[in-house]
């Protein structure tokens, strides 16, 4: 292969809603570059990309997956984002190491919520775009909807560089605005260029108009001719239209249907004439070991600088991190230093990466995007860089996990590698979490949404062969007291020799919510000797492990020991503990029992259309909102809610706000369930005691 000089290099993520049609554009750019001698298919399985068993079931992209084609003399390398909201970290992590953007509009759908977020985080980033009309091959598709849709909900002046001859079954080519001619389309992405249909002659003149205009008002001298009626020639447009895009102040729309492969080739033309090169980019901002900010500017004189942005587990060829030099060069059998770990690794053999096949490539330079196997300390988000000069880039924080499921391996077997497998799931996607919970008992598994965790549900299986079962996690519900009460605890055994004999009274009253427990000896004259006194209270604590009410903790609660008797002969620790542990549940029922449940503080932050049905879901939740605040395109809504009540809210939320809605939660506080659910729980626990036994 080639080597190509650095202007000539383009680093370039695809980013859209899931079933925009990401992949699929992906595929057919390989195809018609020749970096692949068949064209990948999604539908059948046939992608080069989407790669994964998991993939290849749902039909969707589930990871970032990284190719590259030559083009025009160009080198690209390709990003292929997923779009579905669960897995948004991958595709920030994707734009964090690309130059420019694709982003893919649906002729039939428009723009959704995930590709608004998408438009954000890149413009946030500061890269430069262009826009894909894809399917406008496919029933209900059209291109006038599509741009309105663009101006409404991305808040741009979209420029057409073509437009589409046809739609539906009808599409069948381009114009080209620029060049002013058509492209019609065979098959296999074969075209002829062709004089522009008469019926579209005053369209394309018009949208040829907007880009002339929109070129001119990138400055005030290009302006002054175009008001003073100068034309434009072809080279100058060219120029000025990579200039827009450059500095965000134009964004081209190419249109086309990628699984017909039309209108592909213009948008590859676009993508090397307007998308920056990576000596266009601005410097890394970076820090040094002292914390204090640096920049590396792209350039081969400059110390080495690379950022990992994605892992994959291979169970052949182990741990492969991919990166993205920013600086410098790399080479293979060399050493490098993880400014973060603050460790040397050892670099094999540098690979560039097409799917899941690897080309071997030294050395690499500034702006490739390479990987390298067998890291031993190298995860994703980490900075590799020179040990004589490190620095750190910053990484993106991960996102809060919103939704937990109990897990339950299948056999012993299973058990056994769960925790591995989990830590190599781990490796691959840090978002990934997994506890013990303490209180229930069950080990959780935790990710951005349903589909994320049952997607690793599916990798354990597939991928290590660990079969668990999924199931809705436990409440850690509590037990506690309204009301003061006091009660006898009395054991006595007499088995013919020595006997068994404790006596203690007690007395259990409220704390405040979240007092936690409290022991209090009162005993006078010794009633009941000092040494029996621990006893007494080992046997309270281990009373209050399971409630009377439905086997929960209890908590909150002032136990008192006020009086008892003892023998001198028969009692003991043991007939004491037990007396404490009677005495304790004894009390408890005439104390007035109650169930609590936590009570989680969460907030939402919704569209103001959706801002009404976010609310009422939250109060039909039996949540309380605390307040609502405005904040750019929409509100945050703050509540309290029972954690009973929101452990599914993910979907909910997902499906009342058309897939635009975020929320966070964390744990606020414990209150009394009320009456009528608190039956209920404790009906469901005495059915599943039953059941088990």
């Amino acid at each position: 292969m080639k080597e190509y000089p650095r202007r000539n290099v383009r680093n370039v993520a695809i980013i859209a809603h899931h079933g925009a049609g990401k992949t699929s554009l992906a595929e057919a750019m390989l195809f018609l570059s020749g970096a692949t001698q068949k064209l990948g298919k999604v539908d059948d399985g046939s992608s080069i990309l989407d790669y994964e068993l998991e993939e290849q079931n749902r039909r969707m992209s589930i990871n970032s997956h990284v190719a590259f084609y030559e083009w025009n003399d160009h080198f690209v390398n390709l990003v292929d984002t997923p779009g579905f909201a669960n897995f948004l970290f991958e595709a920030e992590s994707a734009l964090r190491v690309v130059d420019g953007a694709i982003v893919i509009v649906s002729a039939i759908t428009g723009v959704k919520a995930q590709t608004q977020k998408f438009w954000q985080v890149a413009a946030d980033l500061g890269i430069p775009r262009v826009l894909f009309m894809n399917k406008l091959d496919r029933e209900r598709a059209s291109f006038e909807n599509g741009i309105a849709d663009i101006e409404k909900d991305l808040g741009i002046r979209p420029v057409p560089i073509t437009i589409p001859i046809g739609e539906e079954e009808n599409f069948k080519g381009v114009v080209d605005v620029i060049e002013m001619k058509a492209h019609i389309y065979g098959e296999g992405g074969k075209y002829s260029n062709e004089s522009i249909p008469k019926d579209l002659e005053s369209q394309a003149n018009v949208w040829r108009e907007r880009l002339v205009e929109s070129v001119a008002e990138i400055n005030d001298e290009l302006l002054e001719k175009y008001l003073g009626g100068e034309t434009f020639d072809n080279a100058l447009i060219y120029k000025m239209l990579r200039e827009g895009v450059l500095n965000a102040k134009i964004t081209p729309v190419y249109v086309g249907s990628a699984v017909k492969l039309i209108g592909v080739n213009l948008l590859m033309d676009g993508v090397c004439r307007n998308l920056p090169s990576p000596i266009e980019r601005p410097s890394i901002k970076a820090q040094n070991i002292k914390g204090e900010e640096v920049e590396k500017e792209p350039k081969l004189e400059e110390s080495m600088s690379a950022y990992v942005f994605k892992t994959i587990s291979d169970p052949y060829a182990g741990k492969i991190s991919i990166m993205r030099i920013f600086s410098g060069s790399m080479k293979a059998d060399s050493t490098i230093f993880n400014t973060g770990k603050k460790s040397r690794e050892k670099i094999g053999q540098l690979f560039r990466i097409s799917g899941k096949k690897q080309f071997p490539v030294s050395p690499a330079l500034f702006g490739d995007i390479v990987t390298v196997n067998k890291l031993k300390d190298t995860e994703t988000g980490d900075t590799l860089s020179d040990e004589a000069n490190p620095i750190i880039i910053p990484h993106q924080g991960m996102p809060q996990a919103v939704i937990s499921y109990a897990i339950q391996p299948k056999t012993r077997a299973d058990e056994d590698k769960l925790m591995s497998s989990l830590s190599r799931i781990r490796e691959e996607d840090p978002t990934v979490l997994s506890r013990r919970d303490e209180e229930t008992k069950e080990f959780l598994l935790s990710g951005t949404g349903q589909v994320h965790v049952e997607i690793t549900v599916d990798k354990l299986k597939n991928k290590y062969g660990v079969n668990v079962e999924m199931k809705t996690p436990k409440v850690p519900y509590k037990e506690t007291i309204k009301m003061m009460a006091k009660a006898e605890g009395k054991y006595i055994k007499q088995t013919g020799g020595r006997g068994q004999y404790g006596d203690a009274w007690l007395q259990v009253e409220p704390l405040q919510r979240s007092g936690g427990y409290e022991f209090v000896d009162r005993i006078v004259g010794g009633v009941i000797p000092k040494n029996f006194i621990p006893s007494v209270e080992k046997g309270v604590k281990e009373a209050m492990h399971k409630g009377i009410l439905a086997g929960y903790p209890v908590v909150d609660v002032k136990v008192t020991l006020f009086d008892g008797k003892y023998h001198p002969v028969d009692s003991s620790d043991i007939a004491f503990k037990i007396a404490g542990s009677m005495g304790f549940k004894k009390a408890m029922e005439m104390a007035q029992p109650v169930i609590l449940e936590p009570i989680m503080r969460v907030e939402s932050i919704t569209p103001e259309d959706c801002l009404g049905d976010v609310i009422g879901d939250i109060n039909a939740r039996r949540g309380k909102v605390s307040g609502v605040e405005p904040q750019a395109g929409g509100h945050v809504v703050k509540a309290l809610v029972p954690m009973a009540e929101i452990l599914t809210y993910a979907p909910e939320l997902r499906s009342i706000t058309s897939g635009r809605g975020m929320f966070s939660m964390e744990f606020s506080h414990y209150e009394e369930v009320p009456s009528h659910l608190a039956s209920k729980i404790i009906e469901a626990v005495s059915k599943e005691k039953v059941a088990e036994e």
